[in-house]
């Protein structure tokens, strides 16, 4: 970087990516800072200059390497290492510490026998809080939130019917002794001391020795509960409907499904006793996003927006989402476009890029599979690629639209001009 560089940087002011400091501070304000940038986007800070970007100059001697041994090698954990380098300006020297995002998240400023754990948002360094914690040890690989006992859930609270389905029909599992063990061997129930035999039947009464009785994974509940919002508040789906091109308070409508996300067959093809949650939306939606019309000497129905392509958006919705936020995937329709919103950033350094080409970087993996095997889910992740732009593209003539934030990932559909 040369002085050019450094002053552009400093006209900015502080921001999301960018922290001053002066040089005399302790250890562990700067490591705070070093933790909060590799637990978010990464970031730089510079050292010898005023909060209002007045460079004051450095004054420690041999400030890299107490930066890399007293700072980071001391205080942060795990290790990592920033890049540093000076530039010299007419008002003194300022030291450019560049942290890069972390790729062995969380990050913590050790405290003795305590870890805290600080993340950045805007010009301000704060400590995470409990749900923070938990999404920084998922991004982490530390930890799989679907797989997450819900406590005081049990199996009886699961469709029995479903369940038997998958098991019987989708894997082919048709000699099950113990239902619950095969549950629990797919990480659809746990235990809340995390061990230990299970008994009972699902969609039956529980079993099991005292505290050993089966507790349903947010895996489970999403997909297979009958009534999945009791207990998980951010299961099923919220479908509003307005009829300009903004929300306002003349919906024409407002409702959650609170419903599982796979459905229950019937032994005819394309039949089915209970549609799955994607298939139940767009039967809600039909009369907002599509009209008969008398083709011929017959009636067909026409869409606004391909079906197989909401179809696909709202399944990836699900097996995507951060199961760890308080809030539910939305489909919203307005005048002009269809939007699809899911909880949570892109998992696992996916971009939209990456998205489009076909990579793969499930958050949820167990969902991923289950929706899978009931052929909702593109086996290879090519789900974007090779359906949902082509039938937009063959539909209008444009790509849906990508809004990748902090908090949620959107899918826009653009209804065709008329």
């Amino acid at each position: 970087m040369d002085e050019t560089q450094l002053h552009k940087l400093l006209r900015a002011g502080e921001g999301a990516k960018l922290e001053f400091k002066r040089d005399r501070l302790r250890p562990k304000q700067l490591a705070r800072e070093i933790v909060s940038f590799a637990n978010m986007n990464g970031g730089r800070i510079l050292l010898g200059v005023e909060d209002d970007g007045t460079v004051t100059g450095i004054e420690r001697p041999n400030l890299q390497e107490w930066l890399m041994d007293t700072v980071v090698g001391a205080h942060v954990f795990p290790a990592l290492v920033p890049d540093y380098e000076e530039v010299d300006t007419a008002a003194g020297t300022v030291a450019v510490v560049s942290v890069h995002m972390g790729t062995a998240k969380p990050y913590a400023v050790q405290r003795g026998d305590r870890q805290d754990f600080y993340l950045r948002y805007g010009n301000i360094c704060r400590r995470a809080t409990r749900e923070q914690m938990l999404r920084l040890f998922e991004s982490g690989g530390m930890v799989a939130v679907e797989r997450l006992p819900i406590h005081g859930s049990g199996v009886d609270e699961l469709d029995g019917r479903r369940l038997d389905e998958y098991f019987r029909e989708k894997l082919g599992e048709v000699d099950v002794e113990d239902w619950s063990q095969a549950l629990l061997h797919r990480d659809l129930l746990t235990t809340p001391n995390g061990g230990g035999e299970l008994g009972g039947q699902p969609g039956g009464q529980p079993g099991g020795e005292p505290g050993g009785e089966p507790v349903c994974s947010y895996a489970a509940y999403a997909l297979f509960a009958l009534t999945p919002r009791r207990r998980l508040p951010q299961a099923g789906l919220r479908l509003m409907v307005f009829p300009g091109t903004d929300m306002d308070y003349n919906a024409h409508l407002d409702e959650v499904l609170d419903l599982p996300v796979v459905g229950l067959g019937v032994q005819r093809p394309g039949k089915f006793i209970e549609q799955n949650l994607p298939d139940r939306a767009l039967s809600y939606l039909q009369a907002h996003i599509s009209e008969e019309r008398l083709t011929g000497m017959t009636r067909q129905r026409h869409w606004a927006y391909p079906p197989d392509a909401i179809r696909e958006v709202l399944v990836n919705a699900f097996a995507h989402r951060d199961w760890t936020r308080q809030s539910d995937v939305r489909l919203v329709v307005y005048k002009d476009r269809l939007e699809v919103s899911s909880p949570g950033a892109l998992p696992n350094g996916m971009t939209v890029a990456k998205m489009k080409s076909g990579q793969q970087s499930p958050r949820n993996p167990n969902i991923v599979r289950i929706l899978r095997d009931y052929g909702l889910m593109d086996d290879r992740g090519m789900g974007i690629r090779r359906k949902v732009i082509p039938l937009m593209l063959e539909h209008n003539g444009r790509e849906p639209d990508f809004d990748a934030a902090d908090d949620y990932f959107k899918v826009v559909l653009r209804k065709a001009s008329t």
